[in-house]
């Protein structure tokens, strides 16, 4: 197969082909299951050295003008194949390598999972006085079940607050709850297990 992109930023084994770009594009979208944001499919891509920002940027340009993927909630901006872009995903899944589909699939479903996290709770940094309060709200569905504010004295310390928060949400509840009804027992385990998470 020709290499006919720019291969900067791409790392060994990654893709170097239009072509290739675009049918792991429909295989994502395919194999995900889900409607989903073009810079989520352009960062899955980037992220894993797949393919660089502008070819992959361009391949789905292309594959949206060419009717294989379309977009189904303009609010969202999500989209998903057409019946084109599954037959394209069904036809030459074989053309991919088996740990470019792999490294591909993980990276999105990881996006996917940071971006309903994200849509589910919310922190706000709010400049203060003397520094900056940052407000964190877990949500249950229609519910919110959380919601705390902090005060810290730099935007560097806010902006850890935030990032922390929003890689488990889940943690800083159950370790509140433990805390207000002295669960001690559970209190450990969430202390061994935070290793994981950070």
């Amino acid at each position: 197969m020709a290499f006919d992109t720019f291969d900067e930023g791409v790392s060994l084994g990654g893709m170097r082909s239009k072509t290739e770009i675009r049918t792991l594009i429909c295989y994502m979208l395919k194999s995900v299951g889900s409607p989903m944001r073009k810079d989520t499919i352009v960062n899955a891509l980037m992220e894993k050295g797949l393919a660089n920002y502008f070819e992959t940027s361009s391949s789905f340009d292309d594959l949206v003008r060419n009717g294989n993927i379309e977009l189904t909630d303009a609010d969202k901006k999500l989209y998903k194949n057409t019946s084109n872009g599954d037959m394209i995903a069904t036809q030459l899944e074989d053309t991919l390598a088996p740990t470019v589909k792999e490294r591909a699939i993980d990276c999105a479903l990881s996006l996917l999972r940071q971006e309903q996290i994200e849509s589910e709770n919310k922190v706000t940094i709010t400049k203060c006085e003397n520094g900056y309060n940052v407000t964190c709200k877990i949500s249950g569905g229609d519910m919110e079940l959380l919601s705390f504010t902090l005060y810290v004295p730099d935007i560097t310390q806010a902006r850890l607050i935030r990032k922390n928060f929003y890689k488990n949400p889940d943690m800083f509840y159950s370790v509140m709850i433990a805390m207000l009804t002295r669960n001690k027992r559970e209190i450990t385990e969430i202390l061994d297990g935070l290793g994981s998470v950070i």
